[in-house]
C-alpha cells in the first residue's frame, strides 16, 4: 500500500513543475526545467530518496532581463548560483530594501521570512540551486498561508543592516573544525579554505553559518590521489560537487565497517560524479569519497548543524552528529579511519586511478 503524501509533497505537485527523484542527479545544469507560475522564471524540484522528508531543493532558471516574484516564507533557505550573475533584493515588511549582486559561484541566504526578490539583470540565463527546511515546516504547520504570509519579523536575525551581505564574517576553530559565520560567499568555487584532515588526508573543510540559520553549508576540498574517511551521520545533508570528478561509495551502517569482507558487496551503491552532480547520503549510510581526476575535487554539503542547535551539539561529543563525524567509531564517533577500512576499498581505488595514471598518495599505515 502506497504511503500517503506529505503537505510537503503535495504542495510541490501543485506547483506544476518536474520532480527529480532517484539517488543522485547526474547534471544538475541539465535537469529538465519548467515555466514556474507562481515564483517565475522555469524550475524543478528535487526531491531524492535520501532527503527522506528532512530537506528540500529546487533549481530555477531566470532568463535574461528576468526577474522572479518577490516572496517569503518561514523555512530557511540556502541559494548557490550554478550559472549566470545577476542581484538580490531584501527587505522586512514595509522596511527599507537592501540590494546585493551575486555571480556563478556564489552562496547566499535570503533571513528568516524576509522579503527577497531575484533579478537577472544579464544578457544571459541564471541558474540557481536552493536549499530549504521546507519539508520540516509545511509538514508541522501544514498552512500554506501561515508559512508563506506571515506577518512576523525576525529582527534578531536581520534588521536590515547595510552591511549584511558585504562583511567578511570570521572564522573561528571550534575544536574539531573551522567555522565560518557569513552571509555571502562571492565563489565557493575559489575561495580559500581551512585545513582539516580529520576527514581527509591533506584536505581542506570550512563549515558556513548563514544568516542566523540553523540550516548551513560546508565545503571540502581533497588533492588528486587521495579519498576521503567513510563516515555516517542522519538524513538530509545534500552534497553538489563543485569541481573534480570520482564516485562516493554508499552503505547501511549495519553492515559494518567492512562490507566487502563481511559478503555485502552487492549492497553498496555507488555513485560516480563530475562537477554538477548532487546527491545524498540516507540516513545512517557510510559514504565515502573518491577523488579520481587530476586536480583536487571540491564539495559543497548543504545540511542541517547550526552551533545554534545547542542540543545537538551536545549529542555531537557523544558521537552521534556534527563532531561525531569526525570521532572514530573505536571511540562512540561514526567515522572509519583508514587503518581499520576494509583493505578492498583501498585496493579498488588504487586501480581505479592507475588506470588514468594517476598515483595514489594516500598515506601509509
Amino acid at each position: 500500500m502506497q504511503r500517503p503524501l506529505t503537505a510537503y509533497e503535495r504542495w510541490f505537485e501543485k506547483e506544476g513543475i518536474p520532480v527529480l527523484t532517484g539517488y543522485a542527479v547526474d547534471d544538475i545544469l541539465a535537469a529538465s526545467l519548467k515555466p514556474w507560475a507562481r515564483l517565475g522564471g522555469k524550475g524543478a524540484y528535487i526531491n531524492l530518496a535520501a532527503f527522506e522528508g528532512v530537506t528540500g531543493a529546487y533549481i530555477v532558471e531566470i532568463p535574461p532581463g528576468g526577474e522572479l516574484s518577490p516572496e517569503k516564507h518561514i523555512f530557511e533557505e540556502i541559494l548557490c548560483v550554478l550559472e549566470g550573475q545577476g542581484a538580490t533584493e531584501i527587505w522586512q515588511e514595509n522596511g527599507a530594501k537592501n540590494f546585493f549582486e551575486w555571480q556563478h559561484g556564489s552562496l547566499f541566504s535570503p533571513p528568516l521570512n524576509t522579503w527577497h526578490k531575484l533579478i537577472n539583470g544579464s544578457s544571459q540565463r541564471a541558474v540557481l540551486l536552493a536549499a530549504t527546511t521546507a519539508p520540516l515546516v509545511m509538514d508541522q504547520f501544514h498552512n500554506e498561508d501561515f508559512i508563506f504570509n506571515n506577518p512576523f519579523c525576525f529582527a534578531d536575525r536581520y534588521a536590515g543592516e547595510e552591511d549584511y551581505f558585504t562583511r567578511k564574517g570570521e572564522r573561528e576553530y571550534n575544536g574539531f573544525q573551522w567555522v565560518w559565520e557569513t552571509n555571502f560567499v562571492s565563489d565557493v568555487r575559489t575561495v580559500e579554505l581551512n585545513p582539516g584532515e580529520k576527514k581527509v588526508s591533506k584536505g581542506h573543510l570550512t563549515i558556513i553559518e548563514p544568516s542566523k540559520n540553523v540550516f548551513i553549508a560546508h565545503l571540502a576540498d581533497w588533492p588528486s590521489g587521495r579519498y576521503h574517511k567513510a563516515h555516517y551521520h542522519s538524513a538530509g545533508a545534500i552534497l553538489l560537487i563543485i569541481k573534480g570528478k570520482g564516485y562516493t561509495l554508499m552503505w547501511p551502517k549495519d553492515l559494518g565497517i567492512h562490507p566487502y569482507a563481511s559478503g555485502y558487496s552487492d549492497q553498496i551503491v555507488r555513485i560516480d560524479w563530475k562537477e554538477g552532480t548532487l546527491f545524498c547520503p540516507p540516513d545512517g549510510w557510510f559514504h565515502q569519497h573518491f577523488n579520481t581526476g587530476r586536480a583536487p575535487a571540491r564539495q559543497l554539503a548543504l545540511r542541517y548543524g547550526s552551533r545554534r542547535q545547542l542540543l545537538l551539539r551536545e549529542l555531537a561529543r557523544k558521537g552521534g552528529e556534527m563532531e561525531g563525524v569526525v570521532v572514530s567509531v573505536k571511540e562512540g564517533g561514526t567515522l572509519i579511519e583508514y587503518e581499520d577500512e576494509d583493505p578492498e576499498i583501498r585496493k579498488a581505488y588504487a586501480e581505479e586511478i592507475k588506470k588514468s595514471g594517476i598515483e595514489s598518495t594516500m598515506p601509509k599505515f
